[in-house]
């Protein structure tokens, strides 16, 4: 067999195989934004997510973050996760916030929200803004309150929450 056409062979299917790689990947950056939604035929509701822009961190944020609120005793997790996702400086703010406030000063209440939200919003000056919506109790009793948490660019580090009016 003629070495050019093997060749020729081999760099064909490394091509194929690559294309049937990327394709998935691409299926999935291209899915709806609602995962909460069951895909017919699929067995169980798919999440994801990446490191990407600095409202994804946001959102990775408050997930994490109202896991461990919801958690009697998980205190350390929840320090945890401020130490990674907040600037000092915040932290430092939060603290006194709280003291004033009595109550916690990255969900701006004393108990745990049912559910939440991240809206991406406007970026300028190294910084970018996000929405965040909590959702408190369920069905008719619902209410939802707003916060603008905003991010460095630089860093991707949440650099101030406040209420949201």
């Amino acid at each position: 067999m003629n070495r050019t056409l093997t060749r020729g062979k081999v760099a064909l299917t490394a091509a194929l195989l690559t294309a049937v790689a990327v394709v998935p990947s691409a299926v999935a950056a291209s899915a709806p934004a609602d995962a909460d939604a069951k895909a017919p035929g699929a067995k169980a509701p798919v999440r994801s997510g990446s490191p990407g822009p600095a409202y994804e961190r946001v959102a990775h944020f408050y997930g994490a973050y109202v896991d461990a609120a919801s958690d009697p005793g998980s205190h350390k997790a929840a320090a945890a996760l401020r130490a990674f996702y907040l600037t000092p400086e915040l932290r430092t703010r939060l603290l006194d916030w709280e003291r004033g406030h009595d109550a916690d000063g990255v969900l701006r209440a004393q108990n745990a929200p049912t559910a939440w939200r991240v809206t991406a919003e406007d970026s300028g000056m190294g910084h970018t803004w996000s929405t965040v919506r909590l959702t408190w109790g369920t069905g008719d009793e619902r209410r939802y309150t707003y916060l603008t948490v905003q991010s460095d660019l630089a860093t991707r580090k949440i650099s101030d929450i406040k209420e949201k009016y």
